[in-house]
């Protein structure tokens, strides 16, 4: 397993990518990898491995899989995957927002079945439920994360040193016992878009972007790009993270945020060209987000 996920780095290099890629050995057959991308794409190249099952992810960033069919699924922020290394061979991840943080956990099913940690000794997880249940036929699968999980993953991270290995060790049998009782259903599975859909909500986005000082609604966009308003809102929150009010607040907020330190405009100018009609309201709006007043962030 180790000889694969070596070449998985030597590809990294050849693309010239920023990755921090950690390999920690927890229990015979399971290790776990600490991933970080600056990029917007990464290509997989690696034999088809159908044994090990991969287990992702996805702390911040976002990640964009296409799949074979031409539809793609996106892997925001508490989200999760799993799939054999027959799945993703030859195929290309891409990152939406040029970042990626997350995490991989890899489970060699032979090695992990002979001598599997004394807590699963009688379990069946390693014969049955990961191949059978999650990767039959070797199709991936992606899940929608809930508290239950993001309470597991989030304990990989910022654990005193000391304690970080032991936290390593129980979390992921936490997981694969979550994943033992958990009721695997087609809800369960995040949606899988179609490439042309994704491509709208894309133009979409650079249209609300390129045009901050308009306020465009949802009913105008559904009619402009005849598109449902509510296949509108879920894909968009699938492809960006967030609803689409938030996401672009978040974008008036930076421009605003620049516009101060940048140029000489007024407050009522900066706050006309962000797309506010009024002052107060985005002094009001300013202030919640950066929890500062516009005019002491251009001082300060």
């Amino acid at each position: 397993m180790n000889e694969e996920l070596k070449k998985i780095q030597k590809n990294v290099e050849k693309f010239h990518q920023e990755v921090s890629q950690t390999l920690i050995p927890l229990y015979s057959g399971i290790e776990l990898c600490y991933l970080t991308f600056s990029t917007d794409s990464f290509s997989v190249r690696h034999k088809a491995i159908s044994h090990i099952i991969q287990i992702n992810y996805c702390k911040s960033g976002q990640l964009m899989w296409e799949m074979k069919n031409g539809n793609r699924i996106y892997l925001n922020p508490g989200d999760f995957s799993l799939h054999t290394m027959k799945a993703c061979t030859d195929s290309v991840l891409t990152f939406p927002n040029n970042r990626y943080q997350g995490l991989s956990i890899y489970i060699d099913l032979p090695k992990a079945s002979g001598n599997p940690p004394d807590l699963l000794e009688n379990s069946t997880i390693f014969e049955t439920v990961l191949p059978k249940k999650f990767c039959q036929n070797d199709s991936p699968v992606f899940l929608a994360g809930n508290e239950q999980t993001e309470s597991i993953f989030s304990a990989f991270y910022d654990q005193p040193e000391t304690l970080t290995l032991p936290y390593q060790k129980i979390k992921v049998l936490e997981l694969l016992l979550y994943l033992n009782k958990m009721e695997f259903t087609p809800q369960s599975k995040l949606v899988e878009y179609q490439f042309e859909l994704t491509e709208t909500i894309r133009k979409i986005h650079d249209q609300l972007l390129q045009h901050m000082e308009q306020r465009i609604t949802i009913e105008e966009l559904s009619k402009q790009y005849l598109i449902n308003q509510t296949t509108l809102k879920n894909v968009f929150k699938s492809v960006y993270g967030t609803s689409i009010a938030a996401h672009i607040k978040e974008h008036r907020m930076r421009q605003a945020a620049k516009l101060l330190k940048e140029t000489n405009k007024s407050i009522a100018e900066i706050a006309q060209a962000v797309g506010y009609d009024s002052q107060s309201k985005f002094t009001a709006a300013f202030k919640t987000y950066f929890e500062v007043l516009p005019k002491e962030y251009r001082k300060n």
